[in-house]
């Protein structure tokens, strides 16, 4: 079954979300699992792309678009809004409002919460579909750290 996770932040605005997602893709990879990161659409997708190659100088997170052409079919970590996951089954961050259809093939939904009423209020629509299905959530506060 999907164990969901909420890493709850104190920061208001999508920059700091997506950033708080690269450093935790990197750590996920470090541990050797392979990242879905979820998205809403095509510019968000190639925002994340971009920050995945920028988010610290000497960071290195082999990661393609699931729509690019040239991707690898096995690529560790992939970026895709709306489209089938590929291979990934392992671990999906969700940036979407949305909660992926395909979400429960996943081992670990991992879910980045800032302090914006539509996030919040799409987190808790999440967290009340996940816990009506008898899925394990887990809340990490960042807020005080």
């Amino acid at each position: 079954m999907t164990r969901a996770d909420f890493y709850i932040l104190k920061e208001q605005d999508e920059y700091d979300q997506c950033y708080f997602a690269c450093r935790l893709v990197e750590q996920i990879r470090q541990k050797g699992h392979n990242v879905l990161v979820q998205v809403d659409n095509e510019e968000k997708a190639k925002a994340m792309d971009d920050m995945l190659w920028q988010f610290r100088p000497d960071a290195f997170v082999p990661h393609a678009l699931l729509t690019a052409k040239d991707a690898p079919v096995d690529c560790p970590v992939s970026i895709g809004c709306g489209q089938e996951p590929g291979h990934h089954h392992d671990v999906i961050i969700n940036l979407s409002t949305e909660l992926p259809a395909f979400f429960s093939r996943f081992e670990r939904l991992v879910e980045i919460v800032v302090q914006q009423d539509d996030i919040l209020t799409c987190t808790r629509q999440h967290v009340r579909f996940l816990k009506d299905r008898g899925y394990p959530v887990n809340y990490n506060d960042m807020r005080m750290r």
